[in-house]
């Protein structure tokens, strides 16, 4: 049944963002075009998809192309498929929402970028389509879903609303007709076109065809030209590609400007044959953090694409990997259900990870600068990895870079190299997780280490807490929180425990003043400072129950009671035993006792329950020095 015509608004977070599109300076407007083209080899390869187990609908036309139609006098440019095409619901539904999570986050962060960091940000988000009112002050959409009788028409200025009617449309696919302003009418010019086509869309599967006018022996004949090479790139050889193609490619599947990192071109032949172009990406996306956690490679078979992001080619914790992956050992018509429980798969699997995981290796070796800047970037993942990937968790292990009390701020060091340094009788690797360097540089809990000259780790991530828990061990190393178990060294020390034994009372009164404190305890931990608190070896540590409060699942690991260590060659606790052999019953005693206990805490990077008494007895004190 025919529908009229219908006004309808764009949704808040869209009109948004084509505001922010217009009227913003980007310089690189011809973007439009090559994701214009995108979408239409989009809507192709999902037909191809569907007509794998609905031949019927192709309607026996699988001449698949994407055409370029520009009209100087009319001021348009018109990209049109014979793809899948979309019904009435499906265009309101795609131009007219973005439903998509992190959009407010996305469109804040694009308020704030300068127009050079701009234009990757288009393709990044997935929002290509609206990217044409960079250059067009009005885009009309014909599409016509394939098997359907009727046709549908968007119209829109991109101003916050668009309209919706049926339309007259012989076959199936989408025409965007992009209605240019004055400063964009380079887009109606053949060669320009053709330079497009060239630089970002030359390696699209299906032909980017156009009209062309030649003119011989005085006669005008106009032939349809094929624009882009098809050459689908990881079926070439590698010796057949040059190193801009790969960057090109890099560009065209992943939208974003930089050079990748590493390019990774395998095949696989003999009992199971695949070919892969995999490409490690030197700067995160855009909106990494807001995406869903799933693979950015392209499952392809025998050239046909199956899936746009397989989830079961790579792992989660390498979802930064960009690429294709082109099976013949697999069916046409495989399904996601079939893929997760298919043994192929399986073994590409294995030899896509061990191949990426070979890369980043020979980069950190060979070309260390460059790994240090993706392991600023990526880095997170690989922790990820180690949390989750028991079988190649030694390996992520090796990959790991971490500052440590032996680093300048900002450099770093692996476990390989601490190793390697660590004294003869040191038999664990030590290390402090915690919310800056500075701050753990300067932490009580290093101070004996460095003392006698042993490195310890300064890990300032929130992953770190999981990573350090999943790995354990290195190398036949345990790996040993600084803050936390008692120190081996203090249960074998005479003159601890004769110290212990002397200051009995003393410490035995501190704990009943301090009702959350579970024992009071010496240490040779501390050097430099009087008290500290530490966790039991096995209870997780202050920073970690700082973590889950934060993220609101504090009653996953509730305040666990410390222990509170105290330096018995430090001159307020001598002076503090003084004091109570004097007089155990000396207000003073309780009251430095909660003193030392607060400086621990917040030594510690947790806050004192109520610092207004904290600052209340550290004035009264001073007040006593200054009439003593």
């Amino acid at each position: 049944m025919s529908q009229t015509a219908q006004t309808m608004e764009f949704r808040t977070e869209l009109k948004q963002l084509l505001d922010i599109i217009v009227h913003s300076l980007y310089t690189k407007k011809e973007i439009f075009l090559r994701e214009l083209i995108s979408n239409s080899a989009d809507a192709i390869d999902k037909l191809r998809f569907e007509a794998l187990t609905r031949p019927e609908m192709t309607a026996g036309n699988t001449d698949y192309k994407i055409k370029l139609i520009p009209d100087e006098k009319a001021g348009t440019l018109t990209i049109r498929d014979n793809g899948l095409g979309m019904t009435r619901d499906e265009v309101v539904e795609n131009l007219g929402t973005i439903a998509r999570s992190g959009t407010k986050e996305f469109l804040e962060s694009l308020k704030a970028a300068n127009a050079q960091n701009r234009p990757e940000l288009i393709g990044q988000f997935g929002v290509g389509f609206y990217a044409s009112f960079m250059a067009a002050d009005k885009v009309t959409v014909v599409s016509k879903s394939a098997g359907a009788d009727g046709a549908v028409k968007w119209v829109s200025d991109g101003q916050g609303s668009f309209s919706v009617e049926d339309a007259q449309k012989e076959s199936r696919g989408t025409d965007v007709i992009v209605h240019l302003r004055d400063d964009s009418k380079e887009f109606t010019e053949s060669s320009r076109l053709r330079s497009i086509v060239k630089q970002y869309s030359d390696f699209i599967e299906h032909p980017i065809v156009m009209d062309v006018e030649h003119e011989a022996d005085g006669k005008k004949t106009v032939e349809e030209e094929t624009l882009n090479s098809r050459k689908a790139i990881w079926l070439k050889n590698k010796s057949e590609v040059k190193p801009e193609e790969y960057e090109e490619f890099y560009k065209q599947i992943s939208f974003d400007f930089e050079k990748p990192a590493a390019t990774i071109h395998m095949a696989a032949e003999g009992a199971m044959e695949f070919k892969a172009l995999l490409f490690v990406p030197s700067k995160k996306p855009f909106d990494f953090m807001w995406r869903e956690p799933k693979s950015s490679v392209q499952l392809y078979v025998r050239r046909v694409q199956i899936m746009h992001d397989c989830e079961q080619l790579l792992p989660t914790w390498l979802r930064f990997v960009k690429g294709v992956v082109d099976s013949s050992d697999l069916p046409l018509n495989v399904s996601r259900e079939t893929l997760q429980h298919n043994a192929v798969m399986t073994r590409i699997r294995n030899n896509l990870v061990n191949r990426v995981l070979k890369s980043l290796e020979e980069m950190k070796t060979g070309e260390y600068e460059k790994y240090v800047s993706f392991f600023e970037e990526f880095g997170p993942l690989l922790k990820e990895g180690i949390s989750q990937d028991f079988e190649h968790r030694a390996r992520l292990a090796d990959l790991l870079l971490m500052e440590s009390t032996r680093t300048e701020a900002g450099k770093y060091t692996t476990l390989g190299d601490y190793l390697k340094a660590m004294p003869a009788d040191q038999k664990e690797i030590y290390y402090l997780v915690g919310e800056t360097r500075e701050q753990l540089s300067s932490s009580p809990y290093v101070e004996s280490f460095k003392a006698k000259g042993q490195e310890v780790l300064l890990l300032t991530e929130p992953m770190d807490e999981f990573v350090v828990d999943s790995l354990s061990e290195y190398q036949g190393k345990k790996l040993k929180a600084i803050d936390r178990g008692k120190l081996e060294a203090d249960g074998a020390d005479e003159s601890l425990k004769a110290a212990a034994e002397k200051m009995k009372g003393l410490l035995d009164t501190i704990k009943s003043k301090l009702p959350g404190v579970k024992e009071v305890r010496l240490t040779h931990r501390l050097k430099d400072s009087a008290a500290c608190l530490v966790a039991d070896e096995f209870a997780p540590s202050a920073h970690m129950e700082r973590l889950l409060r934060r993220a609101g699942r504090g009653d996953e690991a509730p305040a666990s009671e410390r222990i509170l260590e105290l330096n018995p060659d430090h001159a307020l606790v001598q002076g503090l035993q003084r004091l109570y052999e004097v007089s155990a019953l000396d207000p003073r005693v309780g009251q430095l006792a909660e003193i030392l206990y607060d400086q621990a805490t917040i030594a510690e990077g947790s806050r004192v329950k109520d610092p207004a008494a904290f600052a209340r007895r550290v004035n009264e004190m001073l007040v006593q020095t200054l009439i003593a």
